[in-house]
């Protein structure tokens, strides 16, 4: 079933970008910190390899099936009872990241700007701005991606540029005090849960008016994240020190500490902005994405129908997944990286394997 909605090239590249982005800057360093400490900036190296491999073998396999999704040609590649199985899989996958992406969201709210309102209230708000948004379409999607994205950037980038009179290059001294290995354990969390997120492309590939440019703008979204995510680490190390790796969300303290330091004040609010777009951007397209794998699952001929349900059920999972945020933080730290691993990288890795198998197999049989 070939989709009648499209997406541009640079729409892609600015999904691709908010989607790993939006929602790590103000949390990333802080866990990276923990294990790499002054040299969690050189971790940010070698975690974009699992990001060039998401984007290589999406690719290779879009190139083999065009215009379906993972969720149909798994089914092809895997058979049909395989197939389905790892459709429910990414199913169960994307309700629990959607309801986890929503609770940090209420989470962040609920400690910066409004802390006696109920946590239902700031999840009710976001699930039914991203159900409008899905209900409209992936074009509608990537239009609000386009134009919110400049527009956050365009806060960020001054609060970047006012970090540089507050660094400390001591900070980053000694550089490879401990050695190699607690740069590769700082590189697991961005490695294994959040570069290999542009697995997405499995997804919105079918929806891309011009499929031979996909490459080419995926690399440029991944280089984009990885200089974006670089600038952020290193400069939260250069101003918190030792610190950074005790707070959970590091970059808010150096928006907060630039604002004491200047004539500014409640940079925060800059902050707030900046992660409600990106929250927004986030779950509106994973929102989509599990309602495109439901309907392809059930064969259900209409995506939207599956909207207003699934947002409810999304909502009820966010007020259910953790009671707090010390649980949340445990299982960003310690489950997350796994799980994201296997299921963003290693097993689009072994359907390619499986379907080269399977065409040599073919091959030598003819």
């Amino acid at each position: 079933m070939q989709s009648t909605e499209k997406i541009t090239v640079n729409q892609l590249g600015i999904i691709l970008f908010s989607f790993v982005a939006s929602t790590i800057i103000l949390t990333l360093p802080g866990l990276m910190a923990m294990y790499a400490k002054q040299d969690a900036w050189i971790s940010v190296f070698p975690s974009t390899l699992t990001g060039l491999l998401s984007i290589w073998v999406m690719i290779m396999l879009s190139k083999r099936y065009p215009g379906l999704t993972i969720i149909q040609y798994s089914q092809r590649i895997l058979g049909k009872w395989l197939g389905t199985c790892l459709g429910l899989y990414y199913i169960y996958f994307w309700v629990m990241s959607i309801s986890i992406m929503t609770i940090q969201h209420t989470f962040f709210i609920k400690a910066l700007l409004l802390p006696r309102s109920p946590s239902i209230i700031g999840s009710l708000t976001l699930l039914i701005l991203c159900g409008l948004a899905v209900y409209m379409g992936i074009e509608v999607i990537g239009r609000c991606t386009e134009f919110l994205t400049p527009m956050k950037m365009l806060f960020l980038i001054p609060l970047l540029i006012l970090t540089i009179g507050s660094v400390d290059p001591e900070q980053i001294k000694p550089i490879l005090g401990d050695g190699i290995l607690p740069v590769l354990q700082g590189a697991i969390l961005p490695g294994g849960a959040f570069m290999n997120q542009l697995f997405i492309l499995g997804w919105l590939l079918p929806y891309l008016n011009q499929p031979n440019k996909a490459l080419k703008v995926s690399l440029f979204a991944l280089l984009g994240i990885f200089i974006f995510v670089f600038i952020v680490v290193l400069s939260a190390i250069m101003i918190l020190g030792s610190l950074t790796g005790q707070l959970n969300y590091s970059y808010l303290s150096v928006m907060q500490y630039i604002g004491i330091e200047g004539s500014f004040e409640r940079l925060e609010a800059i902050a707030v902005m900046i992660w409600v777009i990106g929250s927004f951007s986030k779950v509106s397209v994973s929102l989509f994405i599990l309602c495109i794998s439901i309907s392809q699952v059930f064969r259900i001929q209409n995506y939207r129908d599956l909207v207003a349900p699934i947002t409810l059920l999304c909502l009820i999972g966010s007020v259910w997944v953790f009671k707090n945020g010390a649980e949340l933080q445990t299982y960003l730290t310690l489950v997350y990286p796994s799980t994201g691993l296997v299921t963003q990288s290693l097993i689009p890795l072994l359907l390619l394997i499986t379907d080269s198998i399977k065409g040599k197999v073919n091959r030598s049989l003819h």
